[in-house]
């Protein structure tokens, strides 16, 4: 079996510059690093994790504990974390809480207990003894998508959650309606609260009144959605337009929409947060805000490395910009909009010149 002697001869370098290139432990010219891993592959050099890690207190492994895994917008965080991961040399453990604070917390443990280097974990609503376990046990740890208030120590990231549903709903207005709701998410958790934020910051922007019957919280699932469209449907004065503030909600706004006879958007106009796969193939297309989920989750990575790398610095919190994708569903033709316009005014139900996707900022740190 081929050792890393054997391979520092083969690249015509020291072991001690292997085992830079294997650990990450300083920085290699990038020919000698590809000599070396040229080297690796001609001999069929195999390094010896556990031995590694022994020596080094490192397992090169990470821990990911996000809820929902086949959600396809965290589904996409998981292309991301594993990607940036691999390409850092680090094995990736998965594990689903199910946003259930007792299971987040054993889950946390589970992670830690398999010597993990650090964790990325989208908290539940009630973290609080999540949090407490990664403190007193000083564990590496990045929380991702869902940002925590009251958890200085912890880096974070996520996307920007406020200006783009201020955006959503802006453009709503633009179009004439008067009347737009909201199906938020599950009380407790940051997106949800700042969704909301952002609507209620769009209606300000286009002079309409806040009216409380006019939200309706979906619980982030699609079957609480389907309740809470219904819910808005059956007031006195219902909304003439809807947005929905997560990809699983608006699948059940439609499926409610469907079973009460709608249409959108002859009937009601629908402008959703989170884009996805197959969010253009639905008729209409649907207006969307784009989160850069695969992004998010890389960033998680390079941010939790970060903190290997320099366990003393600040902790951080990095929002990544999203992009407004303009479809028909809100009641716009399917064209192009000028660059920074959100439609020229309409009556509900009525079409506008429609537009290109917003240029997304660069991301922000706090």
């Amino acid at each position: 079996m081929p050792t890393m002697t054997d391979v520092a001869r083969s690249a015509g370098v020291s072991v001690a510059t292997v085992s830079h290139v294997l650990n990450g432990t300083r920085p290699v010219l990038p020919h000698t690093r590809q000599a070396v891993l040229d080297a690796m592959d001609e001999l069929g050099y195999t390094p010896n994790t556990l031995a590694r890690a022994l020596v080094t207190s490192r397992t090169r492994s990470l821990g990911l504990a996000v809820s929902a895994i086949s959600n396809p917008y965290f589904t996409e965080i998981l292309q991301g974390v594993e990607a940036e991961a691999l390409r850092h040399g680090y094995s990736l453990l998965i594990a689903d809480p199910h946003d259930d604070p007792v299971h987040e917390r054993k889950v946390a443990q589970l992670l830690h207990e398999r010597r993990v280097d650090g964790v990325i974990v989208a908290p539940s609503p009630e973290p609080g003894d999540l949090l407490a376990y990664l403190d007193r046990h000083r564990v590496p740890t990045v929380l991702l998508d869902r940002v925590v208030g009251d958890a200085p120590r912890f880096d974070q990231v996520c996307a920007e959650n406020v200006g783009p549903t201020g955006r959503l709903v802006s453009h709503l207005a633009d179009l004439g309606h008067r009347r737009i709701g909201l199906v938020a998410g599950l009380p407790g958790l940051s997106t949800s609260d700042e969704r909301i934020a952002g609507y209620r910051s769009g209606l300000t922007t286009a002079g309409l009144p806040y009216d409380e019957q006019l939200v309706a919280y979906g619980d982030s699932a699609s079957s609480g959605a389907e309740r809470a469209t219904a819910a808005l449907l059956a007031l006195a004065d219902p909304p003439t337009a809807l947005v929905t503030a997560n990809n699983a909600m608006t699948i059940g706004a439609l499926r409610a929409l469907r079973d009460h006879g709608l249409s959108v958007p002859g009937d009601l106009a629908l402008c959703c947060f989170d884009d996805f796969a197959w969010a253009d193939l639905f008729s209409p297309r649907l207006t969307a805000i784009a989160q850069p989920s695969k992004e998010i989750g890389a960033e998680a990575v390079r941010v939790l490395l970060a903190r290997l790398a320099a366990p003393d610095e600040p902790a951080r919190t990095v929002r990544l910009p999203c992009t407004f994708v303009h479809r028909s569903s809100c009641g716009c033709a399917d064209t192009v909009l000028p660059p920074g316009k959100s439609g020229k005014s309409a009556k509900p139900g009525q079409s506008a010149k429609s537009g290109n996707p917003e240029e997304p900022q660069k991301g922000t740190v706090s």
